[in-house]
């Protein structure tokens, strides 16, 4: 005996159903992401004003010297050079 099929009806809610779901699934996703958006731009506007300093701060130096070698190293690598 071959597997009954359900009747369209059914078939109909259960889409209709689904559907819904998922709009309801994505719009509350939406209004998530929007709210984390302007808590976002909030902690931003509340920040303080950078300090205008002409020298940066240490921790910025070494991240800059770290930069400068890896830089280095891949232009050594793309040249054919063995470090």
């Amino acid at each position: 005996m071959p597997p009954s099929v359900p009747p369209a009806e059914s078939l109909m809610i259960l889409s209709t159903a689904s559907l819904i779901g998922l709009a309801m699934i994505g719009s509350l996703a939406a209004w998530a992401w929007s709210g984390w958006l302007k808590l976002k731009t909030r902690e931003i506007e509340a920040r303080p004003a950078a300090k205008n300093s002409d020298l940066p701060a240490i921790g910025q130096r070494i991240d800059l010297a770290d930069l400068k070698e890896r830089i280095r190293k891949l232009e050594a690598i793309a040249a054919g050079v063995d470090i």
